[in-house]
């Protein structure tokens, strides 16, 4: 249970029902992103992944900033604008450069899988900045979830060895560049609306990639892009980095850092399922018997 958020004992009504919205939009946020480990997977096969990141990604920015400058209400201030973009270099630029090079080294449901630790590394970080108190209950679903996600990744190196090992690694690192960005982004939070975040810090990110990718970006090769490759691009630029990232903002601000990212314990079920349909990675029992953990891991991380 988070400090931060009142109490299901406490709550009022509408904050009950507010805090259920919010749930359920979370867990069609873990779809989108679950979907969108395969997509990549498929994007990084057929692009050079820093190209095929910078396309996805300066196209959510374009629509994010749109709407941020279209969208009517108090604007953040100029101070506010810079300190986002800075944290943006952290959430987009250097998170995307080791989650899209490891995701073309390992298997989309693998990555899905390391992925699945954030909250515990979320909840580390944000108990070290003090803006969370994490109770018993939250702990121990934390600790099942965790478990599950070993489950699936002991099943994953007994089928394929340790081959895919480097690309394992650059996720994690992935994953602790997203936890200390996601918990110093909780003030900003408060005080700037979810379109203007993700804007801002979307565009921070977005400068310094497109220039690391400019090699990779002349190297393409236009005219044999498919509207498959246009399709995915599409899909992970629109749906996993304007839809997802929004949804992700508002549980930030809703019910904290630590029980939002407890939902991305739902995308390696997802990504799993879809890596089995599109990609052919077979799951194994490891795997099922990790995602039912995971499930119950995040159940128990719940209010009461």
């Amino acid at each position: 249970m988070i400090l931060l958020m009142p109490t299901a004992e406490l709550a009022l009504p509408h904050e009950r029902t507010a805090s259920h919205t919010t749930e359920l939009l979370l867990v069609v946020m873990a779809v989108i992103w679950g979907v969108n480990f395969s997509v990549v997977k498929y994007g990084t096969q057929v692009m050079e992944p820093l190209a095929y990141n910078a396309l996805r990604m300066s196209l959510g920015c374009a629509v994010l900033m749109a709407f941020a400058l279209w969208r009517p209400g108090t604007r953040a201030s100029t101070a506010d604008r810079l300190r986002l973009m800075a944290l943006g270099v952290l959430g987009h630029c250097v998170y995307q450069v080791l989650f899209i090079n490891g995701i073309a080294l390992t298997r989309a449901g693998t990555a899905s899988l390391v992925v699945a630790a954030s909250p515990a590394v979320v909840a580390l970080v944000a108990r070290a900045y003090g803006h969370e108190k994490l109770r018993f209950r939250a702990v121990a679903g934390i600790a099942l979830s965790i478990s599950g996600v070993i489950l699936v990744i002991s099943g994953s190196i007994s089928s394929e060895g340790t081959a895919h090992l480097v690309g394992d690694l650059m996720i994690l690192a992935a994953v602790v560049a997203w936890a200390f960005y996601t918990t110093l982004l909780l003030p900003f939070s408060k005080r700037v609306d979810a379109i203007r975040l993700a804007a801002w810090t979307l565009l921070g990110g977005v400068i310094p990639l497109v220039v690391i990718a400019s090699p990779a970006l002349l190297r393409t090769e236009w005219a044999a892009m498919t509207p498959v490759t246009w399709g995915a691009i599409a899909y992970s630029g629109l749906g996993a980095m304007v839809v997802g990232y929004l949804l992700w903002y508002r549980g930030v601000h809703e019910i904290g850092p630590t029980r939002t990212a407890m939902f991305a314990n739902l995308q390696p079920i997802v990504a799993v399922l879809v890596a089995w349909v599109a990609l052919a990675e077979v799951p194994t029992l490891f795997q099922g018997a990790g995602a039912a953990t995971v499930i119950g891991g995040l159940y128990l991380s719940r209010p009461t």
